[in-house]
């Protein structure tokens, strides 16, 4: 989720499952996310070929390879936390061939696991490599082992303290330290083989409190170690408390770091969440807010004070936050592994050390868990492995939560099939056998179900599982209805999943209907949407009489100067990829505006506008190759205020032998029942018109997902679903475009999307 994020919201069986394939697209997230091939589908292949298992190479520079079939958007994962572009060779337009990445392993020490993961041409599933350790030695990368050994969790502490942390690493260690509650970093001395502090713990009252410990070497590198919590007195003892969330929002990081970051950010939230009369829409009261590390910053480790700051401004606006986390690694998912799980329960503690740290209004009022192990293809292939494993990992979270004693609902995001798929049935824990969802239910005080799909009846149907066990077990307001409002075509079909093409006014009527179905049921707790940036765009409906929300009070002022140089990067023959940094405004920073030039002196204005990016990073792509390159960004407000133009900077791409093709012409038309593109491909350097293979999605009232061929003497052609409206608004978006030869030259395409409104 994923960054969010998406779920397979209409699947009651693995056929279903296999069906309806989903690709989970971050929101929030930094990188895609999806669904493993099953194997029934399965014709694709990925390969991880260099270097090998157990190797141990010398050179600082590994080129990592392999290679790929019928596949496109392949990336490569590096121990669990990074996740990278590859480049690939596919000179016959197939979506086959070899891929590469130069890694630098002089940033790592010991092992580094790979695997590569890329989507199936056809379906657009996750198709995933073996995954491939080798070794590296650079002891100037070792990062130091840190464990505090004294106090242990749960110790009854008196007046005073002696803390004992050891400390291991390859280079000589510097500093060793341990941090209480949140506060300053405090220097240990060293005792024998430990290191040591004293801690004053008298007159603390009832309370518990967390003891960090951290070792720094004089490479500059540093360890944390895992949170120890101790008590005093009583401790917190705070019972959790479960409450109704209705209506909950998921909100992402890129929307997250503007509201802890740009204060003028919080009207707007203010403004969305407490309008009733625009659509008829009940109040949004909960926000699960993404507090992910985003563009090098950790906001419960570097800016604790604005976040502070913001919940107090929420909780005074009647506004309930909880930390939506994920697995602590990249992707989210890659947290349910067992080896891995020590991420995802470390950004747990950042939550409940910080809440121990902060005064009762300035606290998160729970936590959404977004750790989806149903992606990993394990989930399938090796049942129940993964299952048990994350059930583990959930364990976990729950224990380290009962160890602070504080008032601080877990709640876990799982889809709508965890009572009804077969990967989710007979699953055996603690000497226990239930469906995975039932499990889930016993361990944690809630769920939020991605109950994705666009009808009352189907999403009733895909709570009423959860909403009777629930029920059954005596936990009432724990069972979340989620719902999706994101445009998700370019890897699902929207038709059944998303309400992206009725609009917000059929949502509502649909969201009605649910809420009354489920109003005499203890165990409903209402309703989450996903997410903030989809929401704040979804119209009433799709055609000329839509209604859009905006501001209330016009807002006419633009956004700040970027507070970090433009920078571009060469990644290939035709993608150039900008960094940039954050803009403050008086409102909400919507996105930065792209603009491309091909001389240093060209001037911003809409006939170079690349694109509107929502995050602090872009990859141009569908360039020329050989050809230089230069840029300058603004950032956007929500109303549309642009702000200054950033300095100018440029790159050149590199070589290739292939050629570039590009969009000749393309058009839309309605019949009164379906929508039909039109599409002519031409040699970009000829302007003859070629074969190509096109895959694309119809947008906004359609949203099919389609592939279809053209000629060199006759356009290519596709129908939409039927969608049968008096008024409408639609149109088609090209995704990839394949020649034996050719590269997709986007850049200088004739139009990148075609639309049609009704009437006209």
């Amino acid at each position: 989720m994923l960054q969010a994020r998406l779920a397979l919201g209409t699947f009651l069986s693995v056929p279903r499952l296999m069906k309806l394939a989903v690709v989970l697209v971050l929101c929030c997230s930094l990188v895609p996310f999806s669904f493993s091939t099953p194997s029934a589908l399965a014709a694709s292949s990925l390969t991880l070929d260099t270097p090998t298992e157990g190797s141990n190479p010398t050179d600082p520079i590994v080129r990592v390879s392999g290679t790929f079939t019928d596949l496109y958007d392949i990336n490569l994962i590096i121990n669990g936390v990074k996740q990278v572009d590859t480049h690939i060779s596919d000179p016959l337009g197939t979506e086959s061939g070899t891929w590469y990445y130069d890694l630098d392993t002089t940033k790592y020490d010991g092992p580094i696991e790979l695997v590569a993961r890329g989507l199936d041409s056809t379906t657009r599933y996750g198709v995933t490599s073996p995954f491939v350790i080798f070794q590296v030695d650079h002891p100037t990368a070792n990062v130091p082992q840190v464990q505090i050994v004294s106090p242990q969790d749960d110790a009854h502490l008196t007046d005073s303290t002696l803390i004992k942390v050891q400390a291991t690493g390859r280079n000589p260690l510097e500093n060793i330290q341990v941090r209480i509650n949140g506060g300053v970093w405090n220097d240990t001395t060293l005792s024998g083989d430990s290191y040591e502090y004293i801690w004053n713990s008298a007159d603390l009252g009832d309370k518990t409190s967390s003891i960090e410990a951290r070792a720094t070497d004089n490479q500059g590198n540093t360890g944390k170690s895992t949170t120890v919590y101790v008590q005093h007195g009583q401790g917190n003892h705070e019972p959790v408390t479960i409450v109704k969330q209705d209506r909950a929002m998921w909100l992402w990081e890129k929307s997250a770091y503007n509201l802890v970051l740009n204060p003028g950010s919080r009207a707007p939230l203010e403004a969305l969440t407490s309008d009733t009369s625009t659509f008829n829409s009940s109040a949004i009261t909960t926000i699960y807010l993404g507090v992910f590390p985003y563009d090098n910053v950790d906001m419960l480790e570097d800016q604790r004070v604005k976040v502070r700051e913001f919940l107090a401004w929420a909780h005074s606006h009647n506004l309930k936050i909880q930390a939506c986390i994920a697995g602590g690694t990249v992707p989210a998912y890659f947290g349910s592994y067992t080896r891995y799980q020590k991420y995802a329960v470390r950004e747990l503690e950042k939550v409940i050390n910080f809440n121990l740290s902060s005064d009762s209004n300035e606290r998160f009022d729970g936590v959404n868990i977004d750790v989806e192990p149903y992606i990993m293809p394990e989930f399938k292939s090796q049942k129940p492995a993964m299952q048990t494993q994350y059930l583990d990992l959930l364990q976990k979270m729950v224990d380290r939560r009962n160890l602070s004693e504080l008032n601080l609902p877990l709640g876990p995001a799982v889809p709508r099939w965890y009572d009804s798929s077969d990967t989710a049935s007979n699953i055996t824990w603690h000497g226990q056998t239930k469906w995975l969802s039932e499990h889930v239910q016993d361990l944690m005080d809630y769920i939020s179900i991605m109950d994705y799909t666009d009808s009352a009846s189907g999403i009733i149907s895909g709570a009423q599982g959860e909403i009777a066990y629930a029920n059954s077990i005596n936990k009432p307001n724990s069972v979340i209805v989620g719902v999706e409002t994101l445009d998700i075509s370019n890897s699902g079909d929207p038709e059944t999943i998303t309400f992206r093409e009725e609009g917000r006014t059929y949502m509502e009527n649909t969201l009605n209907t649910v809420k009354q179905a489920f109003a005499n049921s203890a165990s409903y707790g209402g309703i989450a949407m996903h997410h903030y940036d989809s929401i704040r765009a979804l119209p009433s409906q799709w055609g000329p009489n839509a209604i859009f929300w905006n501001l209330p009070t016009p807002d006419t002022t633009p956004p700040g100067p970027l507070t970090r140089p433009l920078t571009a990067q060469t990644f290939d023959y035709q993608t150039i990829q900008l960094n940039y940094g954050r803009a403050y405004d008086n409102s909400d920073v919507d996105g930065y505006r792209i603009y491309r030039g091909t001389n240093p002196t060209f001037q911003p204005g809409p006939q170079n506008v690349v694109a509107d990016a929502r995050g602090l990073n872009f990859s141009d792509t569908g360039l020329l190759s050989g050809t230089t390159y230069y840029y300058k960004v603004a950032a956007v407000d929500i109303s549309g205020n642009v702000g200054p133009y950033s300095n100018v900077i440029s790159a050149t791409t590199e070589q290739t032998d292939l050629k570039p093709l590009s969009i000749k012409s393309m058009t839309v038309t309605y019949n009164g029942s379906k929508a039909k593109v039109t599409v002519r491909v031409k040699d970009y350097n000829t302007g003859q018109e070629i074969p190509v293979k096109m895959y694309g999605r119809f947008t906004n009232l359609f949203g099919k997902y389609v592939s279809f061929n053209s000629t060199a003497s006759s356009a290519g052609t596709a129908d939409s679903e039927s969608v049968t409206v008096t008024s409408g608004l639609g149109g088609f978006s090209p995704q990839r475009i394949l020649s034996a030869g050719y590269y997709w030259a986007s850049a200088y395409d004739s139009t990148h999307l075609a639309t049609v409104s009704w009437p006209q």
